[in-house]
């Protein structure tokens, strides 16, 4: 990635970040329950790549939006994706004790502060969206309508379901792990175009086409996921790696090999670029696709 192009994902990021910690503070109809507020906090300021949010934005711009317009939808759908991390995090889920190189939620503030902090973020989401001093309540109802349906039993929600109740099989089809995927990684990343799209006011055609973009990256996304839990070390991923064989755990580069799966993630990749191409101002979301197809963690 360009340095300016790096350069403008840092301070989208760095927005996103700021908003964020505005909606979730202390208040003083908060004081008495600080420490889920805190907690909360904790995982937001966690870092990340901020990928979504940053998708929310730049789809909304190409099609001539604001970030004021776009932003809510943002900080909303990052707050849903922290939500799962906290709970996927939990010893009953994933049982990891690292994200981003620091104590998970749970180890930092004990079991049930931490489901309740994700339980938190993920009303709050809601909330940031309904309040939202600009958007019009038919784009306002919109939004909801897109967040909801990529977070609930459609969408992230039951794909961990799906991928909890493939850790006990051994015998998970490609297609099976296609779909998994789809559901609890893709599911939120065609959200962040369809919400920028969305609140940008994009055409239905251009919606359908982002929708196709999310999903290709979604799953490139994951496979790379998978990918550096073979190839990288706890130290750049700031988690633990080799989990997944460690567990036995059915991955893509189980099903396709190594090679494969570099090739398989290369090949969406591009499949995605095609589909971008077919946007206005579409270089920044270019190089951010191929960066992640080439990221480290």
């Amino acid at each position: 990635m360009e340095a300016k192009d790096k350069a403008h994902l840092e301070q989208l990021a760095a927005e996103v970040e700021t908003q964020l910690l505005r909606y979730v503070q202390v208040t003083p109809e908060t004081k008495r329950q600080a420490q889920v507020v805190d907690a909360m906090r904790y995982s937001l300021e966690a870092g990340g790549k901020r990928i979504r949010p940053v998708l929310v934005l730049e789809f909304c711009r190409i099609f001539g939006g604001t970030k004021e317009q776009a932003m809510a939808a943002a900080c909303a759908l990052e707050m849903v994706h922290t939500f799962s991390l906290i709970h996927d995090d939990l010893p009953e889920m994933d049982n990891d004790d690292y994200r981003r190189g620091k104590p998970s939620c749970h180890k930092a503030f004990g079991h049930a502060v931490a489901l309740q902090a994700g339980d938190a973020l993920l009303t709050e989401a809601f909330r940031v969206i309904v309040d939202d001093p600009i958007l019009e309540p038919e784009m306002k109802v919109e939004l909801l309508h897109i967040l909801t349906e990529a977070t609930g039993a459609a969408g992230m929600v039951g794909g961990q379901i799906m991928d909890m109740a493939n850790e006990k099989r051994s015998d998970v089809t490609l297609e099976e792990q296609e779909a998994m995927c789809a559901a609890k990684t893709g599911a939120l990343i065609r959200a962040a175009c369809l919400l920028g799209c969305t609140a940008g006011f994009a055409s239905k055609e251009k919606i359908i086409l982002a929708d196709q973009y999310g999903a290709k990256l979604g799953l490139a996304f994951q496979i790379v996921d998978d990918i550096l839990d073979v190839t990288s070390t706890s130290e750049v991923l700031g988690k633990p790696v080799g989990s997944d064989a460690e567990e036995g755990k059915t991955t893509f580069v189980t099903l396709l090999g190594l090679e494969e799966a570099q090739r398989r993630a290369a090949a969406l990749t591009e499949e995605a670029e095609q589909i971008l191409a077919q946007f206005p101002e579409h270089e920044f979301l270019m190089a951010l696709t191929q960066e992640l197809l080439r990221r480290e963690k």
